[in-house]
């Protein structure tokens, strides 16, 4: 197990670092981020001595350093377009609604989508498999960002039950959590009923029933268990796929979150602010993932690394 860890905290560091590299030259080829922050008027004297104060003027793999650098030190360096703030200070400030927008998205997709997956798998052509199989076919069929305007359109401008947009109480989180997590019930679920479709048919599930146990501790306990593990590296992609999905989400939303704190970075051409929040994203993600991988030895005794 330490052996495995530590190749796969070496292969997250080459992942990091490959990020880094392509973050920063995409983020270069948005142009030149003065064309923004000066005005019309600037001359051309203005143009040389903010591009000197920032270190736009040094060559490509020196401004690379210095970021690789400050990166290991633990800073990111100045934002551009937030004067007196650093770009990890502007990204962690986002960072919290974004977290609990896709804790609760998870939340939505976990509690919808196990049990419909499981029911779906014991009543195997029932009318909740049937129904299972339409959520899962409107879920990977919809459009987030249209799915975020239905949902506006229906539960806030025609009903008036929920707020548009913005960041508030728990009733501004229900629309974008469920846009988000849309997709990832139908995923959820069909991984989950084929799962428990394949441990239903296992030597050990039958020995259960003919011990006589009961029906639900057959399915619940010994069958979902070992057809967790599915599901569960599924997760690992979720947490990332939800974070960098949020871009869509929360711009429809006006949510903000670091999703939207994206995308007026892009605009902004602010590069320190993209590339932390790239290298975040990507962090969260590996780790995301190597937790799913040590997870499995307690789900599976037989997964020994």
């Amino acid at each position: 197990m330490q052996r495995f860890i530590l190749v796969r905290c070496l292969q997250s560091a080459v992942t990091l670092l490959a990020a880094a590299v392509v973050v920063f030259l995409l983020g270069r080829i948005t142009g030149d981020p003065l064309d923004v922050l000066l005005p019309i008027e600037a001359t051309a004297e203005d143009y040389e001595r903010v591009r000197s104060h920032w270190g736009l003027d040094r060559p490509l793999w020196v401004q690379f350093l210095v970021f690789l650098g400050n990166a290991l030190r633990g800073s990111f360096g100045d934002s551009l377009s937030f004067p007196g703030q650093s770009a990890l200070d502007v990204v962690l400030g986002r960072l919290p609604a974004t977290i609990e927008l896709a804790l609760l998205a998870i939340g939505i997709a976990t509690v919808i989508a196990f049990p419909i997956g499981v029911v779906a798998a014991v009543r195997r052509d029932s009318w909740v498999d049937h129904l299972g199989k339409l959520v899962a076919l409107l879920g990977q069929s919809l459009p987030s960002f249209w799915l975020a305007i239905m949902l506006i359109w229906l539960f806030s401008v025609h009903l008036g039950w929920l707020p548009t947009s913005g960041r508030g109480d728990f009733r501004h989180m229900i629309l974008p959590a469920i846009a988000m997590g849309w997709f990832q019930v139908a995923a959820v679920m069909r991984l989950t009923r084929s799962a428990m479709l394949e441990a239903l048919d296992t030597e050990y599930v039958k020995l259960a029933r003919i011990k006589g146990l009961p029906e639900w501790k057959v399915v619940w306990k010994h069958a979902l268990r070992n057809a967790a593990i599915v599901p569960l590296t599924y997760y690992g992609v979720i947490v990332g796929a939800l974070l960098t999905g949020s871009v869509v989400t929360e711009t429809v939303f006006a949510w903000p979150g670091i999703g939207r704190l994206a995308v007026d970075a892009v605009r902004a051409r602010d590069y320190t602010v993209v590339q932390t929040v790239v290298l975040v994203f990507v962090s969260i993600f590996i780790l995301s993932n190597l937790l799913v991988d040590l997870l499995y030895a307690y789900l599976d005794p037989r997964i020994r690394y």
